[in-house]
């Protein structure tokens, strides 16, 4: 989970940061490397970050070849030494540099993280370990919007470069993935590990399984595998990439990058930073909640009550702002609870739902030896992080705040429709079943995972 911190602080870095950096520094100051930057600079420095974490995806999921672990201890500590380039920046250019870099080695965070927890955990309790992930990124960004009130933007850098470098002493501690050992014919390794992750009690069962499933892997053909992809990956690919496309367009970057512009507007009376808190400590107990019923209510009813809520959230901050703005002098401090509680209501919806989950399918709808190909929904996720941050203040301009938020809103809702339309349903089964759902009938499975014997696989 010290990787989902690392990647929680980096994406609410830049909220606080900016206001900090466009800050003049004192007359009296002896900071002979302190420079202001333009808004225009600092939309950049937002953005490049989810620039970075595009190109980092694609190479993640090639490099996840190497091992889960291994990828990640590799990346950790050049992450952590990123951000010292904006610690010790003499530029703007410098901090550019920094913030792709962090985007990169972010991405791969993101994608390896729930792949390894997938491959070890047993099914009753996958959902909420890989929930748990993600509530710890949420909390990651709540330390940069508390820690950039009292830090400026080189100290609150250096706070962020924590993070990677505990991620990459504690890598030290823990084993590979037994499944992904197998795979790689390290068997004694394999039993060590899943010996370690099991306590003690006896592995000898799973690991055979574990074993007859890879080897019956190792046996498929060059036109098997060409088939393969035609019934087993077509599916996975669409719907973790269409859960990404929904995500990232669904008015959350708006608020997680734009946080107090949107909330200075839509508040007559309350201070926007401090609402900005209360709304990423509420994504933070929303995510708790999320990683409770994830394996109890199941992941199809959270993410269709998230949809369904988020949209009507979205449409109502939309309709506030646009009565608002119709009547002359605006609202009054009394309506303030109204923008508000639309904007709770979105994020505990988000929190709840779509945000955690539909990462957990990266890690639960690709077969074992295909798992990297989740690079592909990372990558995508990524892209539609970059557009939707640099689109929000195009679609402001050219359809007002309001119709932004009507955008979203009926972004939303379109997601609720591919939700119910395609996504299965994958709580407590097996990861051989559930690719079993993902492939056409006309074809029979190729090999046989027995996810519900394999609780690793």
């Amino acid at each position: 989970a010290l990787g989902p911190l690392a990647t929680g602080l980096g994406k609410g870095y830049s909220s606080p940061a900016l206001a900090s950096m466009q800050i003049p520094p004192p007359i009296n100051s002896s900071h002979s490397h302190h420079f202001n930057i333009t808004p225009e600079q600092g939309s950049w420095i937002a953005s490049l970050s989810l620039l970075g974490a595009f190109f980092g995806g694609i190479p993640g999921g090639l490099a996840m070849r190497l091992g889960r672990k291994s990828v990640l201890a590799v990346v950790s500590l050049p992450f952590a030494l990123s951000w010292l380039l904006t610690v010790f920046a003499s530029s703007v250019y410098m901090v550019y540099a920094s913030s792709f870099l962090c985007g990169v080695w972010s991405a791969v965070v993101s994608l390896v993280t729930p792949v390894y927890i997938s491959e070890i955990a047993h099914p009753e309790i996958r959902g909420c370990l890989c929930s748990v992930a993600k509530l710890t990124a949420n909390i990651g960004m709540l330390l940069s919007f508390v820690l950039g009130v009292y830090l400026e933007w080189r100290q609150l850098a250096l706070v962020a470069s924590i993070a990677p470098a505990l991620l990459f002493l504690a890598l030290m501690l823990i084993p590979e993935t037994p499944s992904y050992l197998l795979y790689r014919g390290r068997e004694d390794d394999a039993a060590t590990s899943l010996s370690w992750l099991r306590g003690g009690l006896d592995i000898t069962q799973e690991l055979d399984t574990m074993r007859a499933n890879i080897d019956a892997m190792r046996e498929t053909t060059e036109v098997t595998c060409y088939r393969e992809w035609r019934r087993d990956l077509i599916k996975p690919v669409l719907i973790t990439c269409g859960l990404m496309v929904f995500q990232k367009f669904s008015g959350a970057n708006a608020f997680n990058f734009y946080a107090v512009p949107i909330l200075t507007e839509a508040f007559a009376g309350i201070n926007p930073y401090s609402a900005a808190v209360v709304v990423g400590l509420l994504q933070i107990l929303a995510g708790m909640v999320s990683s409770v019923l994830i394996d109890t209510v199941g992941r199809l009813p959270l993410l269709i009550v998230s949809n369904l809520l988020m949209s009507t959230a979205l449409a109502g901050f939309g309709t506030f702002l646009y009565v608002t703005g119709s009547i002359g002098g605006g609202a009054g401090p009394g309506l303030d609870w109204i923008p508000l509680t639309c904007a709770l209501i979105f994020q505990v919806a988000f929190a709840l739902g779509i945000s955690p989950i539909a990462w957990i399918y990266i890690g639960e709808l690709f077969p074992l030896k295909h798992r990297g190909l989740g690079a592909i929904a990372n990558s995508v996720s990524y892209a539609c992080s970059f557009a939707s941050v640099k689109t929000f203040v195009d679609f402001q301009l050219l359809l007002g705040l309001y119709g932004a938020f009507w955008l979203y809103a009926g972004i939303s809702l379109i997601g609720l429709v591919f939700t119910v339309a395609l996504v299965p349903e994958t709580k407590g089964r097996g990861l051989q079943e559930m690719q079993e759902i993902c492939a056409p009938r006309e074809y029979t499975p190729m090999y046989n995972e027995q996810g519900t014997q394999n609780k690793l696989i």
